[in-house]
């Protein structure tokens, strides 16, 4: 069947920080919690919802209104507040004419994320488009791709993720398949190296390349 290259979407092909981030401050001000005006919101950027509004320190009930709430703000504005970063249409291109099978793999909503994909012109490039359900199905990416693996009947052997948090590769790993972790998201170096991946790269310019030799 050839490869098949699994991407993150948040801080791999997009950066969503500002609607992101915005959202979360929205939400947050909404449920009587505001946060401090400097207060570092980067680390939300790859993890679900539910995972990064627990880490705010939000109770279980509290956590479901904080996600309305968020979506009030980011179905509309925050999706796009965001950015395909320089190099990532090229690579997908390359990586497109020479066969590679591309699909989308996030833990953000597939209703959002494939909004997104279309309004910036990278839904071209994806075969399949994985994402989570709206009540929180699937928002763990070793889930996920469990799933994706089973529809599309794939051997992990014959598939490569490419991340930029931890739940990337530990995702992937879960699911023996080989990583790539790169290092122009939101986790960093340290993060990153701590979780093993095959390969880590620098910028969008090594994509390609990197899955190609992989490839062969």
């Amino acid at each position: 069947m050839g490869t098949n290259v699994f991407l993150d979407l948040d801080g791999t092909l997009t950066d969503p920080k500002i609607g992101i981030t915005k959202s979360i401050r929205y939400s947050m001000a909404k449920i009587g919690s505001p946060l401090p005006k400097g207060y570092d919101l980067d680390w939300t950027i790859g993890p679900s919802l539910w995972y990064s509004f627990k880490e705010l320190g939000l109770e279980a009930n509290d956590t479901d209104k904080a996600i309305n709430y968020y979506r009030e703000r980011y179905t509309d504005i925050g999706l796009f507040e965001n950015y395909v970063y320089e190099g990532i249409s090229e690579a997908l291109q390359m990586l497109k004419e020479n066969n590679i099978i591309m699909h989308l793999m996030t833990s953000k909503p597939h209703i959002y994320a494939r909004k997104i994909t279309a309004h910036f012109n990278l839904s071209k490039f994806l075969t399949h488009e994985f994402g989570s359900e709206l009540d929180g199905t699937n928002t763990n990416k070793a889930d996920l791709i469990k799933e994706a693996l089973h529809y599309l009947k794939l051997p992990p052997h014959e598939a490569i993720m490419v991340g930029d948090r931890k739940f990337d590769i530990i995702g992937a790993k879960e699911n023996s398949i080989r990583t790539i972790a790169v290092l122009w998201g939101y986790g960093s170096e340290y993060e990153l190296k701590a979780e093993l991946p095959n390969v880590l790269i620098e910028t969008p310019k090594n994509l390609a390349k990197t899955i190609l030799k992989m490839d062969n």
